[in-house]
């Protein structure tokens, strides 16, 4: 990448780098090799949804909360601080310091919103006593 301007190619390249470090790792890999069934077509959506993100092109018609949900059991929360420290080295290697700083910052949003929707439920409400007279 040359200059401090991210472009669609740049996340064509970062994004299947980025991930086959994933798919290698000793923690995520295994979650997400299991999970994962047609990584080419998983890693055009990820390329359209970093390009929605940080490009605002708007390529991506997604849910990611919906998309991840149903591998909550797979994901454990402890997992997304992997996650953020894989991608922060790849980012760092591959992008100017500020379009890396500016995506690991993205990044960080994305798995602290991704984490709260999908482990953190609110106690059921108890309902009022009905008023004595």
């Amino acid at each position: 990448m040359n200059g401090a301007v991210l472009a669609e190619t740049d996340l064509e390249r970062l994004i299947p780098r980025f991930y086959a470090r994933v798919r290698e790792d000793p923690q995520l890999g295994p979650v997400f090799n299991d999970i994962v069934e047609d990584w080419p077509e998983h890693l055009e959506k990820l390329v359209a949804f970093w390009s929605s993100v940080m490009l605002g092109s708007g390529r991506y018609k997604g849910n990611p909360v919906m998309a991840h949900g149903r591998h909550i059991t797979r994901m454990a929360p402890e997992l997304f601080a992997r996650w953020l420290e894989i991608w922060a080295d790849v980012t760092s290697e591959e992008m100017a310091p500020p379009v890396a700083a500016a995506m690991q910052a993205k990044a960080g949003r994305i798995a602290e919103s991704l984490q709260l929707a999908m482990f953190f439920r609110l106690p059921p409400v108890a309902e009022p006593a009905p008023e004595r007279v």
